[in-house]
Formats: C-alpha cells, structure tokens, sequence
C-alpha cells in the first residue's frame, strides 16, 4: 500500500469526490493560493497547510472560491449553497475562528433537518485545523473540538492518521448532515500507508489499535499519536492495554468504550482540550453512568491546563498532554488498590 502524508490524503479524497460528484465544491481564505504572485496569476500553492494545493488548475474558480477574510461569509456561503443541492467544503484557516462562524453552524446548519422534519438537509463539510504544538500562540492553537461535539445535529470527524484522514474526508463529503472536520496542523506531515482510489471510513465506529487487558486508553487526534508512544514506554514493564482511536466524537462508539471497559476495568482518557467541560470530562461521566461496575479504579482525565495555549516553546510543550502525562495516568490507575 503506498504511504503518503496525513496532506496528501485530505487532498486526493478532495480530488477524488470533486471528480466523483459535480455538486461538490470548495471555499475559504486562499484555498486556490491566492492572487498574489509574481507573475499576477493565480499560485494555487493551496492555503498556508497546501491541503487544497491543485484544486484550481484542475477544477477552476466556480468549483475552489477564494473568499475574504470573512468566516461567517464563509460558512454561509457554503451552508446557503449545500441547502440549494451543492455540496460544499469550507475551510476555516484556524479552529480558534470558528467561534466567528458558531451562528451559521449551530444556530443554523444545524438545526436545519431537525425543523423541516427531516425535509431539508445540510451536507456540508466544515474543515478546521486545529490544536497546539506548532507554536501559534494563545488564539491560533486550541482545540474547539468539545464545542463543536457539544452540538446537536452536528457530526464531528477528528482522523489521527493520512489512511483515516482520506477515508473520513471521503464520507463527511458524502454525508447529507453538517460535519466538523477537525485535521490537527501538527499532523499534515505525517505519513502513513494509505489507499490509492476509493477509500471511505465510516462515522461513528473507533478503531482499536492495540489490545489489553490491563487498562483501557480512550484517544482522538494527536493524542492518540501521543498514546501510541506511551504504550511503547510502558510495554517494557509488561503493561499493555486496549487503544481506543474514537476517530468520530459525534456520533461516538460508546460500545467500543463500555465493552473495552468491561474488559480491563480501568480507563485513562487523553483529550488536547482543557479540563472543564471537556471530552475527557464527558467520556469519563459517560463511563461511571454507564459502567461504573466494571470499574477497578477511579477514571483517569489527561488533559491540558485550564489556561490558554502558551505561546513560549517550553511552555507550551509542558501544556500538551503528552506520552509522559498519559504514561504516569495509566500507571497510576493500574497500580490503584
């Protein structure tokens, strides 16, 4: 199977439905590069991530629309145009800004097939990069992903590796609901073996990427990166649990979870988010509600602080939950009595 990088994958699943489907079309600040070049003409270069590098020449200006700098612009535009039968994929440079487009998305596109009972639908994709690491500061860095989870009707993709990336993409596209689609900016370069062709992952199934009977491990995103190497560590002691990829936190694989839990009775859940009303927080009270008999010891939360993302280097490393943090969770919890 060819290996290509988490870009690469958003990028051919973007080509590959917009040749599929006419109807699919593309949005947001600099998608197709900008007009900004030495020569006058469009760079096509693809955003500041190049993840909609090549859409331009090959599609053209009606299909990849630059827009202003304007997020509710261009979340309506493509809502607007979803509801009138496009398939639109918008493009938020940065997750931090959702917050600018939270009307058209939870007021609106949301809420949409709910009020014309089932009528209407709203299939429309929303990409946001998201999360720290890369050193972008306090409002270029944060997660967003529990707001967006927090939303009903809305559907949450969060792919932690380019195999996922594409399949994901594939099916958000295809989806006749709005989906959030959260690709972490510190991940666009990382490689994995991925489908050529059709390649399409459905929502609402986790993957298990290692099994165990010691403990349970609940990730998404990075953090599942981040758990991988952790599991790495502590293998050494004998140690070696279930990992859990949610892959989709709306809709969520709650069996997944529960059935693992069941098995190990212990959990340790990693979220990039802050603490107070987070996903680890949800996950946890989901568990103890649901299976609170088959718990051995008290849930485990990694987290970030409750504070914003620093921007100096050390300190933004200490506040990434990372392989450390959830080593020293998962020892805790198994060494509970």
């Amino acid at each position: 199977m060819p290996v290509k990088t988490y870009r690469e994958a958003l990028n051919e699943a973007m080509h590959q439905e917009m040749e599929r489907d006419d109807r699919v079309f593309v949005c947001g600040e600099d998608v197709s590069g900008g007009a900004g070049g030495t020569s006058g003409e469009r760079e096509a270069s693809g955003g500041i991530f190049g993840v909609t590098a090549g859409l331009l020449p090959r599609f053209g200006e009606d299909r990849v629309l630059d827009t202003p700098i304007s997020e509710n612009t261009i979340v309506g535009l493509a809502v607007g145009a979803s509801l009138a039968g496009k398939r639109g994929v918008a493009e938020i440079m940065f997750a931090d800004f959702l917050g600018l487009a939270l009307d058209q998305v939870m007021n609106q596109a949301a809420k949409f097939r709910y009020m014309s009972g089932g009528k209407a639908k709203c299939p429309v994709v929303i990409r946001v990069p998201y999360g720290a690491g890369m050193n972008m500061a306090a409002q270029h860095s944060q997660a967003m992903y529990q707001i967006a989870t927090s939303i009903p009707g809305v559907k949450v993709a969060m792919p932690a590796s380019p195999a996922d990336a594409k399949g994901l993409l594939t099916t958000a596209i295809r989806d006749d609901d709005p989906v959030i689609f959260f690709e972490h900016k510190a991940m666009y370069g990382r490689k994995g073996e991925t489908p050529d062709g059709e390649h399409v992952v459905p929502f609402g199934k986790a993957a298990l990427l290692s099994e165990g009977d010691d403990v349970t491990i609940v990730a998404m995103g990075r953090m599942v990166v981040f758990a991988e190497k952790a599991l790495a560590a502590l293998a050494d002691d004998g140690v070696n649990a279930d990992l859990i990829d949610l892959r989709t936190t709306s809709p969520m694989d709650e069996d997944a979870i529960l059935d693992s839990v069941e098995k190990t009775g212990r959990l340790v859940v990693v979220d990039e988010c802050p603490p107070r009303c987070s996903l680890a927080a949800d996950i946890a009270g989901f568990v103890v509600s649901q299976g609170f008999s088959s718990l051995k010891a008290p849930v485990q939360q990694v987290t970030a602080p409750h504070a914003p993302v620093p921007f100096a280097k050390n300190l933004e490393r200490a506040y990434v939950p990372g392989p450390s943090h959830i080593e020293a969770a998962v020892r805790k919890v198994i060494s509970y009595k």
